[in-house]
């Protein structure tokens, strides 16, 4: 019954900022890290940002300096802020979490929402 919703996504010109969403919903007891992962035609699925419980972080070299990712532990939610983007950026990006639900552990994926970056 969990499910992670991602809103945000979009068209948006180079240079321009973007702000995705994440929501987790359902039976959710305990969620630890939470992540943003960007998969792009011809490439494989590659991590964006994480974010643990706690608050601590870790970019992609290729966002450092232009993504802050952020969570609400009350509201089960958690954001990705990027600036300056790049038509590099262009990915269907998908929101993660690993959840303790209904007795136990395991990896939830939402199910992706598409940012293109025109040039």
């Amino acid at each position: 019954q969990v499910q992670l919703l991602e809103s945000g996504g979009g068209l948006v010109q180079a240079g321009g900022s973007l702000r995705l969403s994440c929501q987790g919903s359902g039976s959710i007891f305990t969620i630890n890290d939470m992540a943003w992962y960007r998969q792009a035609p011809g490439k494989q699925r590659e991590l964006v940002a994480l974010i643990t419980r706690g608050g601590g972080t870790n970019y992609a070299d290729s966002v450092k300096g232009r993504a802050t990712i952020s969570r609400d532990n009350g509201e089960m939610t958690v954001s990705l802020e990027m600036n300056n983007l790049k038509p590099d950026d262009t990915a269907v990006y998908y929101c993660y979490a690993h959840i303790f639900s209904l007795l136990k552990w395991a990896d939830y994926w939402g199910q992706g929402t598409q940012v293109t970056v025109s040039s």
